[in-house]
């Protein structure tokens, strides 16, 4: 390709994605639901450098040139219909396009994780984590409820209404686990995908994560309701209840974490001592 072809294509590629770009970005700095993408944005594009270009690369121009056209038509389908994770989906297959174009199929497997990592940092749409979350409400009020209950605590639980002695708790979309969830989901697959080798424990991790948001937002929901009733009603709010979800995010991590290690592990064994 000639250099004043690929100023062109640049040109064009910036001025079909910009706006979708500049609106992700914008997400990612001002909406808590899509600030993993400030972490996942950047990783992507050190590991993409960090995994470098496959020695096997062939240029598809046919395969790549369909990518592309059909990311420009779902581009313009999705800014008729005003659908931003759709504009910003096109955008991701419009950059595999490119890939496939010059360097081939086979470079982009070998991209499949900083891939990946960029399309989870494109939010969910508004209808979808409307969906998600008030099922992981009630989920996280009823398991929270019933620890409460195992420790004495009377509760009448309504939704996600807690009701306390003297004080109603709000299992609120922030508290349902779908942040934590998402935040999850993007490590499992970066987690599996720098530590593990095999595909069956990549998929061990990414099930895995939605019960451990689960449950660790139900013990957040305990804690908080257990604070609320035996200590102050004011750590229901305010300060202590955000470091409790921060402190509750790690704990997921760490749990995360040594779950890779202990797949990690038996791939090792089953490969045997020789496997390097």
């Amino acid at each position: 390709m000639s250099l004043r072809t690929r100023d062109l294509a640049g040109a064009a590629f910036a001025l079909l994605f910009l706006q979708p770009f500049r609106l992700l970005l914008t997400d990612w700095w001002t909406n808590p639901e899509a600030g993993h993408g400030l972490l996942l944005g950047p990783l992507a594009i050190w590991l993409a450098w960090k995994a470098g270009l496959a020695p096997d690369r062939a240029p598809a121009r046919t395969l790549g040139s369909l990518l592309m056209i059909g990311a420009v038509l779902l581009r313009f389908a999705s800014g008729l219909a005003a659908e931003l994770f759709t504009m910003r989906l096109s955008m991701i297959g419009a950059l595999a396009g490119l890939v496939v174009f010059h360097a081939g199929p086979r470079q982009l497997i070998r991209w499949w994780l900083p891939a990946s990592l960029l399309t989870l940092s494109i939010p969910f749409p508004v209808l979808l984590t409307n969906a998600l979350a008030l099922p992981l409400q009630f989920t996280a009020s009823e398991i929270g409820a019933s620890l409460l209950r195992m420790r004495h605590v009377p509760v009448a639980l309504s939704g996600n209404i807690i009701d306390l002695p003297g004080h109603r708790l709000f299992v609120t979309e922030a508290c349902s686990g779908l942040r934590s969830l998402t935040a999850l989901f993007s490590l499992g697959v970066l987690v599996g995908g720098m530590w593990l080798a095999s595909p069956l424990g990549r998929l061990l991790i990414l099930g895995l994560t939605i019960p451990i948001a689960i449950g660790i937002n139900a013990v957040r929901v305990f804690l908080t309701g257990f604070l609320v009733y035996f200590v102050d009603p004011s750590l229901g709010d305010g300060f202590m209840h955000l470091t409790e979800g921060w402190l509750m995010f790690v704990v997921a991590f760490g749990l995360l974490g040594a779950i890779a290690w202990g797949v990690g592990r038996i791939e090792q064994r089953m490969r045997g001592p020789d496997a390097v």
